[in-house]
């Protein structure tokens, strides 16, 4: 029996994230910035099932808005399972029929998800055995977030994000996520983030070329304790990302004062995530928020990264 006709297909899951804590370094002369952050992978997944084919081909389908969403080599998924194929020497194909439910353009990582289930799938198909550092190094050529999505769990990330040290995360962590039907730009909110920092740069004074994740992250982090995260969250493109979206704030204000621990754009936004104290308090903003007008949903966190499920 081949290969092929043993495993027809692969079903793979890949978390979304929250970053609950990000500091953005000071711009580069290469155009980037140093980032640290601190990752939490959440139970909002993408599912993508890859299917034996002489070409590489994709479709989309979602639970949350995929128009604009490429199905060609735009698209982070395809792009993985041709690297995956030009690195190993594969020569055929594969059709992926992606699922999404991590908003599009939501700074959830929903992509990176897409891209890192898309390597998983592909070398459990093909049988091509590469090891998991072996994978890593694919991942972080397609993007800084891919690494992560392919690792899960709770991990603090340094350089563009994509030099990953796990970090030790007790617990449950429940949040409750409030989606944007329109999308935020990253590149836009970095270039909002510089041109704010110049115009306050007497204000905030000098900016840090080397970022690093404060200790209080991780000490609550490490005691599995919801009230110690939130007095310890942090993202310096919150600031860029209210500007560009100024709608926003209002929502995060009233998520705070409905019984949310702390309230944070995840990552470039523009989906918003509240921190809450139990399950049971995560589920009743939910209610509220929803009938307030608002999507939401209530996630928990650490959850695994890109794995078979079928």
């Amino acid at each position: 029996m081949t290969i092929a006709e043993e495993f027809p297909s692969v079903r793979v899951r890949a978390p979304g994230k929250i970053n609950v804590y990000l500091e953005v370094g000071a711009l580069q002369d290469d155009g980037y910035h140093e980032l640290a952050t601190a990752f939490q992978a959440v139970s909002l997944c993408e599912e993508i099932v890859a299917t034996h084919s002489d070409g590489f081909t994709m479709a989309v389908t979602g639970t949350v808005d995929i128009d604009g969403v490429p199905v060609d080599d735009r698209n982070l998924a395809l792009r993985a399972a041709r690297l995956l194929a030009a690195e190993t020497g594969y020569e055929g194909g594969v059709h992926l029929e992606v699922h999404k439910q991590v908003p599009v353009a939501g700074g959830m990582g929903g992509g990176s998800a897409d891209a890192a289930a898309a390597l998983v799938a592909c070398d459990a198909l093909w049988d091509t055995r590469l090891s998991h550092p072996e994978l890593h190094r694919l991942a972080a050529r397609l993007g800084a977030d891919v690494p992560f999505a392919l690792k899960g769990g709770t991990a603090i990330g340094t350089g563009r994000g994509d030099v990953l040290n796990p970090a030790l995360a007790r617990g449950r962590f429940d949040w409750v996520l409030v989606t944007s039907e329109e999308g935020v730009s990253t590149p836009k909110v970095y270039g909002e983030l510089d041109a704010h920092r110049e115009r306050h740069r007497v204000d905030i004074g000098p900016i840090a070329a080397r970022p690093s994740v404060d200790a209080e992250v991780l000490h609550a982090l490490r005691a599995g304790d919801p009230a110690m995260l939130a007095a310890a969250l942090r993202n310096d493109l919150q600031v860029a990302t209210l500007r560009l979206r100024p709608d926003l704030a209002s929502i995060l204000e009233y998520g705070e004062a409905s019984g949310a621990l702390a309230g944070i754009v995840s990552g470039s936004g523009p989906t918003l995530a509240f921190l809450c104290a139990t399950p049971e308090h995560a589920a009743e903003l939910r209610a509220l928020l929803e009938a307030d007008g608002h999507t939401a949903l209530h996630v928990h966190g650490p959850v695994p990264g890109a794995r078979v499920i079928g």
